[in-house]
């Protein structure tokens, strides 16, 4: 009986994109990646069986390479990870269907790129600094401190939720704070939750490529003004995940 599959899209490019003899996509094997066109567009794919989960870190890892790769190189339309469809017949019909549409999101993003900016506080710093703060809270800290968990648990817990509430607060403040520093520099911003109580900033923005190195720098000096704050990383260049949204290309 022959295997079922299936072709994994991983994202719309327009349609003189050639995908690289060594692309891999996902699956174990990696499958062969493909491009299949229709008009201005194609879609970039791959086989997969249908009877084989996709979701292995692995698999992610492949897609991320696979689309990032692309978007170093021309503008690309992220779909959705874990997007399988029948076969070819169905990417050319989702490809009809959304041809003016994604042809005018591509011409959007023709020449930008996406950079994630993300820090994380020092945690020693931060509660320092919070406690300094908030005369409140360092007498709760003062009244726990070297006494027995149990002994002190109604304070601990609200000398917790002081602190969580402290932290939002500071997120915020910071988020705004990198959003100004940077939006000059920018097409767009948008804003990621944290994924981390200790997330200081987090927000992705979409960068034309001839302003790349001016925001590297820009970044940097926002990392070096805090560096005894957080630990600030720059993540990209990247495909625009985050100015492409999922229901814009496949539901």
């Amino acid at each position: 009986m022959a295997e079922e599959t299936g072709l994994f899209i991983y994202g719309i490019v327009p349609s003189d994109v050639e995908p690289t003899p060594d692309a891999a996509g996902v699956g174990d094997p990696p499958g062969e990646v493909a491009a299949i066109r229709h008009g201005e567009l194609a879609a970039l794919v791959s086989e997969v069986s249908l009877t084989e989960s996709i979701g292995r870190p692995a698999d992610l890892t492949a897609y991320q390479e696979l689309v990032d790769g692309t978007a170093a190189v021309a503008p690309v339309l992220p779909v959705r990870f874990g997007t399988v469809v029948t076969g070819p017949d169905a990417v050319a019909d989702l490809l009809e269907a959304h041809h003016d549409r994604f042809a005018a999101a591509l011409d959007e993003f023709e020449g930008r790129i996406q950079y994630v900016v993300h820090g994380r506080y020092d945690e020693p710093n931060l509660i320092a600094g919070v406690l300094a703060d908030n005369p409140a809270a360092a007498e709760l800290a003062d009244q726990v401190r070297g006494q027995p968990e149990a002994a002190t648990r109604p304070q601990r817990i609200r000398l917790g939720e002081m602190i969580s509430q402290a932290v939002e607060l500071r997120r915020e403040a910071e988020n705004r704070q990198l959003v100004d520093a940077l939006g000059p520099l920018v097409v767009a911003s948008a804003p990621r939750p944290p994924s981390n109580e200790l997330d200081a900033a987090n927000a992705a923005f979409l960068v034309e490529r001839d302003r790349e190195e001016d925001f590297v720098a820009a970044v940097e000096e926002y990392a070096e003004q805090r560096r005894e704050l957080m630990r600030t990383r720059l993540l990209g260049p990247l495909a625009p995940y985050d100015f492409v949204s999922a229901h814009q290309l496949v539901k």
